[in-house]
């Protein structure tokens, strides 16, 4: 429900290796400021590629074997998200070496963050790291330096990755939304009913939201 005391809930599924999620959640945001949305949200875990090897895969090469996508398309596809970003605000450092990474650990450490009260800081702050920085995510000790650099304490962090122990309940909460039918993100679901996957764009997300919120007045 959509009243004062009661903020529309908004839980997103992602993965920050997604461009997409990023931009997704830009849009979003511009949207929920735009309509004055009282929200709240509530980020998820989701891997694009859960078998993904430590050292990671070229991001040309694993978007050519998963989609069988050129090189002049992922470059042209590059290009619209670069566009898409600095317009929301947010930049893509895409280069050559850029690589997919496993985000198995990335997820435990935002559940854990969740318990210090910074999730949405930290999710933030790790799309930053991969796709504006170019940072190693698979490394656990670059995962713990994102965590210092975010109020959060570097060597709890560490401790967290190093002995994996939220690693059930991560797989706990990604097999739950599997289940639910999600099977590509960026999924946003509205007032835990409304699903919409993809980015839709500032003026649909806008729609959604005074669609919402006429209907629960």
């Amino acid at each position: 429900m959509t009243n004062e005391t009661s903020p529309l809930r908004i839980d997103i599924i992602s993965d920050v290796m997604c461009p997409w999620c990023i931009i997704g959640y830009r849009q979003l945001a511009q949207a929920l400021e735009a309509t004055g949305t009282p929200h709240e949200i509530q980020w998820h875990p989701f891997e694009l590629n859960p078998t993904m090897p430590p050292e990671g895969q070229d991001t040309f090469e694993h978007i050519s074997e998963k989609y069988g996508s050129t090189r002049a398309q992922s470059e042209q596809s590059r290009t619209q998200m670069t566009a898409l970003g600095k317009y929301l605000g947010f930049e893509f450092g895409w280069g050559e070496g850029s690589r997919m990474h496993n985000t198995f650990n990335t997820h435990q450490l935002l559940h854990w963050a969740e318990t210090q009260g910074r999730k949405h800081e930290m999710k933030q702050a790790l799309f930053t790291a991969h796709f504006t920085n170019r940072r190693d995510l698979s490394d656990i000790n670059v995962l713990a330096d994102i965590a210092g650099e975010n109020g959060l304490d570097r060597a709890e962090a560490l401790a967290v990755l190093d002995d994996q122990r939220f690693a059930k309940d991560v797989r706990e909460i990604e097999a739950f939304w599997t289940k639910q039918g999600i099977q590509g993100v960026p999924a946003v679901v509205f007032d835990r009913q409304h699903l919409v996957t993809g980015a839709q764009g500032v003026d649909n997300y806008t729609n959604i939201l005074k669609q919402l919120t006429k209907a629960e007045t």
